[in-house]
C-alpha cells in the first residue's frame, strides 16, 4: 500500500523496523537502520525549526540569546565531561593500586594540606567560571535595549493572543490546527501548526510583553532562546531577534489544563518588505476582530517598566549591603 505523504512513509518504515531487524543479520541491519533514520529526518520540513527524530543536541540557534545560551551549555558540558573523566580516572587508580592484593598494608594518612587546599580552591574556580557567563546571560535576555517593535502576548486556555501596539493595536488569536484539518504539507507539524502565526521581520529586535488571561502558561520557542512564564495579573518582558527567514516552532511548556498540548507557537520570520505587506493584509483581515483598548497596552507597558525599576532597585540595594561595599 502506498503512503500518502513522506511523513506517513517514514512512520510506516519506523513501525516495521523492529520486525525487519529481527529477520536480518547485524551487518544487514545497519544499512536498514541508517536508511530509516535518513528517511525520518527528510520527512520534516527543512525550513522549520522543530525537533527531529533521533536528534541529539539542541535546535540550531537563530537569535543572539540562543547563541549565548548554547555557548554556555557547551561550556558547562565540557566542564562536566572533564570532571567525570577525572573522577573516573581516580576511581580506576584506587581500584588498581590500592586493592587488598596490591596494597595489603594500607596507609594511615589522615590529612594532606595540599590536597585539601586543592579540592577547596578548584571547585570554587569552576563555579566562578560557570557563574560569570551565567549571570551575563540572565541580564542579556532579561529585557530588550532599544527595541524596534513591541508585541503583547496573552495566553489563554488554550490559544494565544497577539497584539501589535505599534500597529494600531493589531490584535488576533492563534489556535492549533486540528489533526483533521492539517494540509498535506503540515502532516509532519502535527500539534505544531497554527492558523495564525506570529509574524516578525528578520533582523529586528522584538520586545515581547507576556501575560495570561486565566492560568499559568509559558511562552517557549527553543531556537530563539525564548522561555518566559505568562502569569495572570503580571506583565513579564523578554525579547528576541531572528537572524534568518523561516518558521520557528515552540509551545506552552507549563501544564495549563486538559488541552495543554493544544498551545503550539509558530513564529514566522520574513523580510522587512514581506512584513510590511503582511501588516497591510493583517489589518484588513483582522479588522473585524475585537480591538484591544490602548489603555490596556499603556498600562501593561507601565507595569513592565515599574517591575524593571523595582528589580534594579532591589539589585542595587543588595549590592550596597554586601560587605566591603
Amino acid at each position: 500500500m502506498k503512503c500518502l505523504t513522506m511523513a506517513a512513509c517514514a512512520a510506516d518504515r519506523f513501525r516495521r523496523l523492529p520486525a525487519a531487524l529481527g529477520r536480518v543479520t547485524v551487518p544487514a541491519a545497519v544499512p536498514a537502520l541508517a536508511a530509516s533514520l535518513v528517511l525520518l529526518a527528510t520527512a520534516w520540513p527543512a525550513c522549520a525549526q522543530v525537533p527531529h527524530p533521533w536528534q541529539m543536541g539542541l535546535q540550531a540557534p537563530h537569535s543572539p540569546v540562543q547563541h549565548e545560551a548554547q555557548a554556555l551549555n557547551n561550556l558547562v558540558l565540557g566542564i562536566v565531561i572533564a570532571i567525570t573523566v577525572f573522577v573516573a580516572a581516580l576511581l580506576l587508580i584506587v581500584i588498581v593500586r590500592f586493592n587488598q592484593r596490591a596494597n595489603p598494608v594500607p596507609s594511615r594518612t589522615s590529612h594532606n594540606t595540599v590536597i585539601e587546599i586543592l579540592w577547596t580552591v578548584i571547585p570554587v574556580i569552576i563555579l566562578v567560571v560557570i557563574a560569570v557567563p551565567s549571570f551575563r546571560l540572565v541580564y542579556f535576555q532579561d529585557h530588550a535595549i532599544a527595541p524596534d517593535m513591541t508585541i503583547r502576548v496573552t495566553a489563554h486556555q488554550w490559544y494565544w493572543e497577539y497584539t501589535y501596539p505599534d500597529q494600531d493595536n493589531l490584535d488576533f488569536t492563534s489556535y492549533m490546527v486540528p489533526d483533521n484539518q492539517l494540509k498535506p504539507d503540515q502532516k509532519a507539524l502535527r500539534h505544531l501548526a497554527v492558523d495564525n502565526p506570529l509574524v516578525v521581520p528578520v533582523g529586528k529586535s522584538v520586545r515581547v510583553l507576556l501575560t495570561s488571561g486565566d492560568v499559568l502558561h509559558s511562552f517557549f520557542v527553543p531556537s530563539l532562546g525564548v522561555q518566559r512564564y505568562a502569569i495572570p495579573g503580571r506583565m513579564i518582558e523578554t525579547w528576541f531577534k531572528v537572524d534568518k527567514p523561516g518558521n520557528y516552532y515552540g509551545e506552552c511548556n507549563q501544564i495549563c489544563g486538559i488541552n495543554h498540548d493544544a498551545m503550539p507557537i509558530e513564529v514566522h520570520a520574513v523580510s522587512e518588505s514581506d512584513y510590511q505587506a503582511w501588516l497591510q493584509s493583517a489589518k484588513n483581515r483582522f479588522s473585524d476582530a475585537r480591538p484591544l483598548p490602548a489603555g490596556r497596552i499603556e498600562l501593561a507597558q507601565t507595569e513592565a517598566a515599574a517591575t524593571q525599576a523595582v528589580t534594579q532597585g532591589v539589585t542595587q540595594s543588595a549590592t550596597q549591603a554586601l560587605p566591603g561595599r
